[in-house]
């Protein structure tokens, strides 16, 4: 699966651990995720959860990096159907810095749909190889977005259909430099890509996104990405 954006920040130290967080409803699904993270000397489980109560009062407390969350949890006390992605949003509006990898078995749009908007920098299938879940949760804590690109394309067509009628009085808040790089977003370019086009260190882009999601009241750059093409839909 091809990354749909990247932040091409540092590799992850070897020597701190990936500190990764398990929700799912089945404990033998929480016993293989956790063997197999376990064993790879730069990951470690802090603690893992069965239902959506459980994730949300252990989770903030352990200060995970990567919470790995089961999309669908049928015996939560909430809509089981999405209860993960709830918790996604939930504890990405608790500790921002948090990355969530959602863990379903089905290729479900609705679920990708909302996963996006909750805040999720992966989405995979539960039938994915452990060589690459483990991928996958190295390349999420390295700060990459792990969205499928034709899905995310599915998914973001269906948020401009939806949010065509305006742009957000949030851009107001973003300085002239700051609406280049948010233009710069939406045509997917990477920190890299736009600090070549601005004549910027790739710092200081990056710096510069975390301002404008902050001031957008977003959490990830694909929703900012949506921001853009809003914006550029109705200056057009």
């Amino acid at each position: 699966m091809r990354d749909a954006h990247r932040d091409r920040d540092p590799d992850p130290d070897p020597e701190v651990p990936i500190r990764v967080f398990l929700l799912d409803d089945h404990e033998v699904v929480r016993r293989g995720l956790r063997d197999l993270l376990d064993a790879e000397p730069d990951m470690t489980v802090v603690g893992d959860a069965a239902d959506a109560r459980q994730a949300l009062a252990r989770a903030p407390a352990l200060r995970p990096q990567v919470a790995v969350l089961d999309v669908r949890l049928g015996g939560s006390d909430q809509n089981g159907d999405q209860a993960g992605i709830e918790v996604c949003r939930e504890l990405k509006a608790r500790m921002p810095e948090l990355v969530c990898l959602m863990l379903t078995s089905f290729d479900d749009d609705e679920a990708l749909f909302d996963a996006i908007l909750a805040g999720a920098a992966g989405y995979v299938l539960k039938q994915i190889k452990g060589a690459d879940l483990l991928t996958a949760i190295r390349t999420v804590a390295n700060g990459t977005s792990l969205l499928d690109p034709q899905a995310t394309a599915r998914v973001m067509s269906r948020i401009r259909a939806r949010e065509r009628q305006s742009a957000p009085p949030e851009l107001a808040r973003l300085s002239p430099r700051e609406r280049e790089v948010l233009e710069l977003i939406g045509e997917g370019l990477t920190n890299r890509q736009i600090g070549e086009r601005l004549f910027l260190a790739e710092k200081t882009v990056k710096n510069r996104i975390s301002s404008i999601l902050s001031k957008l009241g977003v959490g990830r750059r694909v929703q900012a990405a949506v921001i853009a093409e809003r914006l550029r839909e109705t200056e057009d």
